[in-house]
C-alpha cells in the first residue's frame, strides 16, 4: 500500500467539545495529546491534524442521565433515511430551510466511549 492510501484509509477528524471558558491553550495542548495518541496508538500519520474545538455555555448542553445506551450503533439504512427526512420536515416547521442543514449521524459502540481510568465503558460494563 503506498503512503497516499494509507493516509486516506486512516484520516481523523476530531471534535473536542468543551466549556466555554476553557483556555484555549488548553484545548489547543488536549488537542495535541488525542493527536499524538492517535499516531501511537492507531497509525494515522502525524501530518494528519485536523482538529474542530467546539465551545459550550453550560445551558446550551442537554442530555438524559442514561443517553449513552441511545448513541451506540445498531439503526438499519433504513431507521437513518427515515431519521434525515423526520429532521428534514421538523427544521421546516421551525422556519429553518432544510436544505441549509448537514445531518450527520455517528454510530458507535461501548468500546469507542472511556469516562475514567477504567478504560472503555465495554470493558467497565463487562459488555
Amino acid at each position: 500500500m503506498s503512503h497516499k492510501q494509507k493516509r486516506a484509509t486512516k484520516l481523523p477528524f476530531n471534535k473536542l467539545h468543551v466549556p466555554r471558558d476553557l483556555a484555549v491553550e488548553t484545548c489547543q495542548t488536549i488537542n495535541r495529546h488525542l493527536h499524538a495518541a492517535l499516531v501511537d496508538t492507531c497509525g494515522v500519520h502525524t501530518d494528519d491534524d485536523f482538529c474542530l474545538i467546539c465551545r459550550y455555555a453550560p445551558e446550551d448542553m442537554a442530555f438524559h442521565p442514561t443517553f449513552l445506551g441511545a448513541l451506540l450503533g445498531g439503526r438499519t439504512d433504513a431507521q437513518k433515511e427515515a431519521l434525515y427526512a423526520d429532521m428534514r420536515a421538523r427544521l421546516g416547521s421551525i422556519g429553518f430551510p432544510p436544505e441549509n442543514a448537514i445531518i450527520f449521524l455517528i454510530e458507535n459502540a461501548a468500546i469507542d466511549w472511556s469516562f475514567g481510568p477504567q478504560g472503555s465503558v465495554k470493558t467497565v460494563l463487562g459488555l
